[in-house]
């Protein structure tokens, strides 16, 4: 995993607010109306473009395209792989069921999002690679165009697609996941050839607990997320460790979070995943407090670097640089400043018209992190 030897890198979690035109042409795609190739490519070619160039005046190290071509980090796939159709019902989070009227505000205000998740229906293959190579086509475009010479992409994990699109056609899970470990390993290999870093978003080892498998007890739980993670690896097969970031969250929604399962007890699974780097939680109050894992808990691999949230993903506050320097130095002491990038908790926009920042203020928060991690630099470089 990319890192420096004297500062400290800043990055994100991935998806990024997109313009209204993107909007229009995802959400019509996803309704199964026609549209133009060729504007949609156009619109999306743009927001990449701005996206990027965005993040270079933002200070921003390590960029992605913004997932502008997604309507979702994990339902996109429905478009590339075979097998999906209809919708399937909503797994409500635990936490949520709790608070009945706070869930309903939450729908009628457009707190959660209201796009269709297919369910598996059929045998899961590899329909089309045209999405993702028109993807790598307009992100390496801009990354040349703004002097990058680096950037990550993501690429949900086979867990995560199972915890959205509940299997309706293999006889088990494990079955399930097999076929989707197959079906998105060509996804991660290309991803990784075209020189970009790889990112899983793996939700479902933490959110999973609350949603997916909300009946289970906690070591019935723990027990299958190691397969959700032999899974993956089977699907990681080969592919440099340095290139492969993983990134954990326990739900991107702003709710009281009083079901998630404590970082501790997932981390042993999480860092059997074959990634150099792994992206957390890590501001907002349900986890920030949990730095202390690392120190007390779980001794960090030595090949592992920590991506920790230090800006929340549900809040429209703009966290002081101060905060992002008291942050990241607690991780630097623990496990070495070099083993530490600056990031976001999750991201801006996980679906394509959901922000519960405002688009103005991503960039206001993403600026501040920035100077956080210049300033926690010459702390740390000076000592």
């Amino acid at each position: 995993m990319v890192t420096r030897i004297d500062r400290i890198l800043t990055t994100h979690v991935g998806s990024l607010p997109r313009p209204k035109d993107v909007l229009a042409f995802l959400f019509a795609r996803a309704k199964g109306e026609s549209v133009d190739p060729a504007g949609f490519e156009s619109a999306v070619a743009a927001a990449v473009e701005d996206a990027v160039a965005r993040q270079k005046k933002a200070g921003i190290d390590i960029p992605s395209d913004g997932e502008m071509s997604k309507i979702s980090y994990a339902t996109y796939v429905a478009e590339r792989l075979t097998g999906f159709s209809g919708d399937s019902p909503r797994r409500v989070p635990s936490d949520l069921l709790e608070v009945p009227r706070y869930m309903k505000r939450l729908a009628d205000t457009g707190g959660t999002p209201r796009l269709a998740r297919p369910c598996c229906t059929g045998a899961i293959h590899v329909r089309t690679t045209e999405p993702l190579e028109a993807d790598l086509a307009r992100f390496r475009r801009s990354l040349k165009a703004q002097g990058y010479d680096q950037g990550f992409m993501n690429a949900a994990a086979p867990g995560v697609i199972s915890l959205f699109q509940p299997n309706r056609f293999y006889k088990d899970d494990d079955a399930y996941l097999d076929a989707l470990s197959s079906a998105m390993a060509a996804e991660y290999r290309r991803i990784v050839e075209a020189g970009l870093h790889l990112q899983i978003d793996s939700p479902d080892l933490g959110a999973g607990r609350h949603t997916m498998y909300a009946d289970l007890d906690e070591a019935t739980f723990l027990r299958r997320i190691e397969v959700h993670v032999a899974a993956l690896n089977a699907a990681l097969r080969g592919l440099p460790q340095d290139r492969i970031r993983v990134h954990l969250c326990w739900g991107n929604y702003e709710g009281p979070h009083t079901h998630d399962i404590p970082l501790a007890k997932i981390l042993p699974a999480a860092l059997r995943i074959k990634a150099g780097a792994i992206s957390f939680e890590a501001a907002n109050p349900r986890h920030a407090h949990e730095w202390v894992v690392f120190r007390d808990e779980v001794k960090l691999p030595e090949d592992r670097v920590l991506i920790p949230g230090v800006i929340d993903s549900c809040s429209n506050y703009v966290e002081h640089p101060d905060l992002v320097v008291e942050r990241l130095c607690r991780f630097a002491d623990i496990v070495g400043r070099e083993r530490v990038m600056a990031s976001a908790d999750c991201g801006f926009a996980t679906v394509a018209d959901w922000n519960t920042v405002d688009p103005d203020i991503v960039w206001m928060k993403l600026a501040s992190m920035v100077e956080g991690a210049q300033r926690a630099s010459r702390r740390l470089w000076k000592r």
